[in-house]
């Protein structure tokens, strides 16, 4: 029984983890490419969430099976989502590229608040209920004390999106041009990359990994609100900070660190304490080794 319960808490460690990283990976690409925290980046993961829950809700009527209303909702979610990314950065952060860093963190603040009081007020302040769009398994049964179907699709889903994009970044001309624009964006314009092509790119790729985890979860836990983004981004962020910011290899393990910790710390001592395990453990995090686990101290210039 007690070996159920570790290997129940370690699934949902993975679970937890999984969804951090679709998200970090977007706070921390964004960092890498033009040195902005993203904070506006959870409302996108629950504009991803809302827009599944419309478009499932609309299908529901259509009498079609699951599986088509859920790749239908899924699909336009993160279209969806990946064009507010590109429209956030064309509004609120390309004008504000050559200003002081300040400038454009306030602004994402300004982003973040302002898509949390549109969907307040074009939704509702309540929870929602979000329906099954992913069904149970059969092959499952025998696990699931330990493993739901929503949770092994989550685990498969990231699992795929970490690969494609590791091909993208490493094999592709985009994710070349990516690695030249994060190194230097002067080197990199002289050679003939589009600099604005591309930080587009990174917003519209980090929007829809992050879209695609605010569905995923949604349809596991069954209920979204309009804040259900705030607390979410605010840990993938912490997430990203212990991997190393700017390291996508350091996101993801971060994320994977955040969530099986969080998952120990609340099964074995209190889930009433369970943000204040993430926070601390970034604290300590920070004191031994301020620049993450992956990532690399910046040189100081004198």
């Amino acid at each position: 029984m007690k070996f159920e319960f570790f290997l129940e808490l370690f699934v949902g460690g993975l679970t937890r983890g999984s969804i951090y990283a679709l998200i970090a990976l977007g706070y921390t690409m964004v960092y890498g490419i033009i040195k902005l925290i993203n904070f506006a980046h959870g409302e996108i993961y629950m504009i991803g969430a809302f827009t599944a829950l419309i478009i499932a809700s609309v299908l529901s009527f259509t009498g079609l099976p699951l599986l088509a209303i859920a790749l239908i909702a899924i699909t336009l979610a993160v279209l969806y989502s990946a064009a507010y990314g590109y429209t956030m950065e064309k509004i609120a952060y390309k004008p504000l590229r050559q200003a002081p860093r300040l400038s454009a963190l306030i602004s994402a603040i300004g982003m973040s608040l302002f898509l949390q009081n549109y969907v307040l007020l074009a939704q509702t302040p309540d929870f929602l209920p979000f329906p099954d769009l992913i069904g149970e398994f059969g092959f499952l049964k025998p696990v699931e004390n330990i493993m739901r179907s929503s949770q092994f699709v989550i685990l498969v889903v990231t699992a795929v999106v970490l690969v494609l994009l590791t091909i993208l970044i490493k094999f592709t001309r985009i994710g070349k041009a990516m690695r030249a624009t994060a190194q230097d964006q002067v080197m990199a314009r002289l050679t003939g990359i589009n600099i604005n092509r591309v930080i587009s790119i990174t917003f519209i790729i980090g929007s829809a990994t992050a879209a695609l985890g605010g569905v995923l979860i949604s349809s596991h836990i069954s209920q979204i609100n309009f804040y259900i983004g705030f607390i979410i981004g605010i840990k993938a962020f912490v997430a990203a900070v212990l991997g190393g910011i700017g390291s996508l290899p350091g996101a993801v393990l971060g994320s994977f660190v955040l969530g099986f910790t969080e998952s120990y710390a609340t099964g074995y001592i209190s889930s009433d304490y369970e943000d204040v395990f993430a926070f601390a453990f970034l604290v300590l995090i920070l004191i031994f080794k301020p620049s993450g686990i992956l990532g690399k101290p910046e040189l100081q210039k004198v």
